[in-house]
């Protein structure tokens, strides 16, 4: 009886932490990792900006190209949909990124949203430095053709997909480098 009441005190004396239960959704570390990826740019409505992406041969995935402002343009994205992730309210994904000094955004997509939202959160990198960004489940925005929707709210149970984002309005070559997304928290240097 000693020993289950001092196992009992031990296990509760261990320290817990209060943030989700970490698990890679999506690391990057062999060519077949872009299955389900793809670039939507601009062009679904007129303009010119060249955004891609491939599976570099150090395990990241590189999104890159050449935004323009040409014929009503502005945006460039890589973004995978049709997967459950099994999110829940508290949860917060970590992407760990390598920038080039630039504003992107981190958008989510809810399934079977006939609206169109996007869910989505901004971030700004350093250039040429690996970083993780956190993005808490209850921080992110409704968006549709960069509209805000601030009443719309996201259900993580909902989200079956995610991507990354370049409408700075700001012409010229950019590349993010994504070495995994994760939910769980960021690590600490």
């Amino acid at each position: 009886m000693r020993l289950r009441i001092f196992l009992l005190l031990w296990i509760v004396s261990l320290p817990w932490s209060a943030t989700a239960e970490e698990r890679l959704l999506f690391g990057f570390d062999t060519p077949e990792s872009g299955r389900g990826w793809q670039a939507v740019n601009d062009g679904v409505m007129g303009g010119r900006s060249d955004g891609r992406f491939r599976m570099t041969d150090g395990g990241e995935m590189e999104f890159f190209g050449t935004l323009s402002l040409e014929n009503n343009g502005g945006f460039a994205s890589v973004r995978t949909m049709g997967r459950t992730l099994d999110l829940k309210p508290g949860d917060v994904l970590v992407a760990r990124v390598k920038g080039d000094g630039r504003e992107y955004a981190f958008n989510v997509y809810a399934g079977g949203n006939r609206n169109g939202y996007s869910y989505r959160q901004s971030f700004q990198t350093k250039k040429d430095e690996w970083i993780d960004v956190a993005f808490p489940m209850d921080g992110f925005t409704a968006t549709w053709r960069g509209r805000v929707f601030p009443n719309e709210k996201l259900n993580p149970a909902a989200v079956t997909g995610l991507g990354f984002l370049l409408g700075d309005k700001k012409p010229g070559p950019f590349k993010l480098e994504v070495d995994s997304i994760r939910v769980g928290a960021p690590e600490t240097e």
